[in-house]
């Protein structure tokens, strides 16, 4: 079974696929579609960039395809749960590529857009719903829409709902559901908190797995230069001057940092974007689109808004700060080496995150390889320009959205208090951090991944 024909997919399903030039599926894909189709609850183990959106997407399409049925109002058929607005955008995206000739209604809700607009949208009701859960909750409260009727159910990255604080959400929605319909629940790990919520959702269910990408990791050239923290943004700057940087994505612990970095890069000449909780939805769509299409070599994102970033063509991934949780960082420099391709990735480790370092290598297995400072580095720095001082409370509003009940940007997290730059703290803390722990923690569980050397679909 190596072709998407042998997988018994609705005729519509395999054209639109062959349009796609897709052909082969991805591990993942070729363990979860079968028993997906056969009604069968699934639980799913498998990291971003594994394929995973089409093994739960061309199911649900090939039912929905078998089974035509009138749209009811104020409901969906499918409801697909997600952790942040760009994921939720990009499993939109997904269905409405595989699912091209189904005229299905796909569409997204999540905050940082109107919600009257969204309570409009539902009046007529919808084939499949991809949201946040925050911003559902919202949507349900208000009588906008109904939950009742749907007869599957996805949950994806669902360690990444744990992280931002969504338990809550996840038990009351859970309540609200059918009890029969079919649960399809996917995260790159599998700690006990994750499998207490599958357990929840899921009903006799099938469970797969993909390897660990340990591929991706030999295709990563991964660098660390050791550097004060005053003078990362010096190192910074001077490292993305260097053409060679044809396309880097850089992390930073907390928005404000990001915007911090941003504002240095740009008084340097640097094309840059930040991309954050606090930039409004329409802010991260130009950023994204931005960086896309070429527009800007540089985007700077915290963790929680890179999640659903899926760009293949991704040159360089910089760590301008080491996460406090080394599976973060193995998600990190996922970002680069897709699809095939060879990657970068540079961390910049001031003497305090010493500690960091030795949990990312423990976990890997890699010692990263020690790169010194440019040469004349002090004197390199003390030439480059500084951005115009910007005023605490302007910096703590730069790209802000109107706030909602769950939070900035409505995005369904939890309530984030605003102000002047701070020092870090548990609203800033990366995704996969639920809070500060001890070094050498034990009960992680490693990420999850898998490979393809054909075309993935994503």
């Amino acid at each position: 079974m190596n072709s998407f024909d042998s997988l018994g997919l609705a005729e519509p399903l395999r054209l639109a696929l062959a349009r796609a030039g897709y052909t082969a599926p991805t591990p993942i894909q070729l363990q979860a579609i079968p028993p997906a189709l056969q009604g069968r609850d699934l639980c799913g183990i498998a990291q971003t960039g594994t394929g995973k959106t089409a093994a739960f997407a061309l199911p649900i399409l090939d039912r929905l395809a078998r089974e035509p049925a009138h749209r009811r109002k104020l409901s969906t058929r499918v409801l697909v749960l997600s952790p942040t607005r760009e994921l939720a955008t990009q499993i939109a995206d997904s269905f409405r590529t595989y699912g091209t000739g189904l005229k299905l209604r796909i569409e997204t809700v999540f905050g940082g857009v109107p919600l009257n607009r969204q309570v409009r949208m539902l009046e007529g009701g919808v084939d499949i719903l991809v949201a946040t859960p925050g911003r559902l909750l919202d949507l349900v409260d208000r009588r906008a829409l109904m939950l009742d009727h749907v007869g599957i159910l996805v949950l994806d990255e669902a360690d990444q709902m744990l992280d931002l604080g969504f338990i809550h959400a996840l038990r009351k929605l859970h309540a609200l559901l059918p009890r029969r319909r079919q649960s399809l629940f996917f995260s790159a790990t599998m700690p006990p908190a994750i499998r207490d919520l599958a357990s929840r959702f899921l009903q006799d269910p099938v469970e797969v797995a993909v390897t660990p990408q340990a591929t991706t990791a030999e295709r990563v050239r991964q660098r660390v230069i050791f550097v004060n923290q005053a003078e990362k943004q010096a190192l910074l700057t001077l490292t993305l001057a260097d053409p060679a940087m044809e396309r880097s994505l850089v992390f930073t612990r907390t928005k404000h940092g990001a915007d911090r970095v941003v504002r240095h890069l740009q008084a340097a000449g640097i094309d840059c974007a930040a991309i954050h909780g606090n930039k409004s939805q329409p802010q991260r769509e130009r950023a994204l689109e931005a960086f896309r299409d070429g527009r800007i070599r540089v985007l700077v994102a915290t963790d929680i808004a890179a999640r659903g970033i899926d760009i293949d063509d991704v040159s360089h991934v910089v760590n301008f700060e080491l996460p406090n949780v080394p599976e973060q960082y193995v998600h990190r420099i996922g970002r680069t080496a897709r699809a095939g391709r060879e990657g970068d990735a540079i961390s910049f480790c001031a003497p305090d995150e010493r500690a960091y370092l030795r949990d990312i290598e423990r976990l890997t297995r890699i010692g990263l390889e020690v790169e010194p400072l440019p040469q004349d580095f002090l004197k390199a720095a003390a030439r480059l320009p500084k951005p115009v001082p910007v005023p605490a409370s302007q910096d703590a509003r730069e790209g802000s959205p109107r706030h909602g009940r769950h939070g900035p940007g409505g995005s369904g997290g939890p309530a984030k208090r605003q102000g002047p730059p701070r020092a870090a703290g548990p609203a800033d803390r990366p995704a996969g951090a639920p809070g500060r722990r001890r070094f050498g923690g034990k009960g992680r569980s490693r990420p999850q991944g898998g490979n393809n050397a054909t075309r993935a679909l994503v």
